[in-house]
């Protein structure tokens, strides 16, 4: 049973997925996007889902720190919505208030180029995001 994780952006999604055993998660890769109209992603994220065999996804949902829904969460669910309805693959929303900054201090600790960081961190963001949802379910 695989999960697929995506860290929702207006400009590239970060994407991670599970070992096969949904224990693990493990950075895939950077979708990008050219803007709103922008509906290739949908494809690609199709294409994971048959080459993984995906059964869920979780997408983050960024809150404001006081849990308040703002134009971002509102768009991350419009956004997974229209993944579950394309994917046929079920969608759960998962808090990621932190996943970015996380994300980054890893790969800071790691010594990353910070301008390679940029490259790196959306998938990195998602494998973070990806752990807290294996952690809530138990795994």
């Amino acid at each position: 049973m695989r999960t697929l994780a995506l860290d929702f952006g207006e400009r590239r999604i970060g994407v991670a997925v599970t070992d096969p055993a949904g224990a693990i998660a493990l950075p895939l890769e950077t979708i990008p996007r050219s803007g709103p109209a922008d509906n290739a992603y949908l494809q690609r994220i199709t294409e994971l889902v048959g080459k993984y065999g995906v059964t869920g996804i979780v997408v983050g949902l960024p809150l404001h720190l006081d849990g308040r829904r703002g134009p971002e969460a509102e768009a991350a669910q419009a956004f997974g919505e229209a993944i579950a309805q394309h994917t046929g693959v079920a969608v759960e929303f998962l808090d990621e208030r932190w996943t970015t900054l996380e994300a980054e201090r890893v790969l800071r600790e790691t010594g990353s180029k910070r301008r390679k960081n940029r490259e790196r961190v959306d998938p990195v963001a998602a494998a973070i995001l990806l752990r807290a949802y294996i952690g809530s379910r138990g795994s």
